[in-house]
């Protein structure tokens, strides 16, 4: 009688614990926090898992990025503030190194960011860590954006991947 008392014991103090629990509110490892003003990538082929938009090794060699936020959000695009090329996000949240040296300006809910494989490999030159560009193979750095509405809040995109097409 005593082994069972103790085992009811021990199991409503378990069920007492399990229902105090409660989900954390704010920022942390585990969460998923996202911006009030969604910003999506207009030109996207694919999504490899990040957006993805193609350049031709053919061709011209223009990377070509439209982000866009929806009408319906009240806001509008003032500026790309900054444009990095890295392979993390922490070269957007510094203050230097950035890929682009001034501000593009949004034209209503859209802003595109314009630039070549000739300039990316300029500003990233080719090395052990950043090959040169082959045909079906992504670039190695990925492209963050910092973009700037027209309330002055700034919100940090998802990164864009770019494939390389023959």
């Amino acid at each position: 009688m005593y082994i069972h008392s103790k085992k009811a014991f021990g199991l409503v103090l378990l069920l007492a614990a399990l229902a105090s629990c409660t989900k954390q509110k704010g920022f942390g490892y585990k969460s998923d926090n996202r911006p009030a003003v969604p910003v999506t990538l207009q030109n996207a082929a694919d999504y490899r898992p990040d957006p993805t938009v193609t350049v031709s090794l053919a061709g011209p060699g223009t990377i070509t990025i439209t982000l866009s936020i929806p009408s319906t959000s009240g806001r509008t695009i003032k500026e790309i503030t900054h444009v990095a090329a890295s392979t993390t996000y922490t070269q957007i949240q510094g203050t230097t190194g950035f890929y682009n040296t001034a501000p593009i300006a949004g034209s209503g809910t859209t802003v595109t960011f314009t630039t070549s494989l000739t300039e990316y490999f300029v500003k990233v030159p080719v090395s052990k860590s950043n090959p040169a560009a082959k045909a079906n193979v992504e670039l190695a750095n990925r492209f963050y954006f910092l973009v700037t509405l027209d309330d002055n809040s700034t919100i940090v995109v998802d990164p864009v991947r770019v494939l390389v097409l023959a």
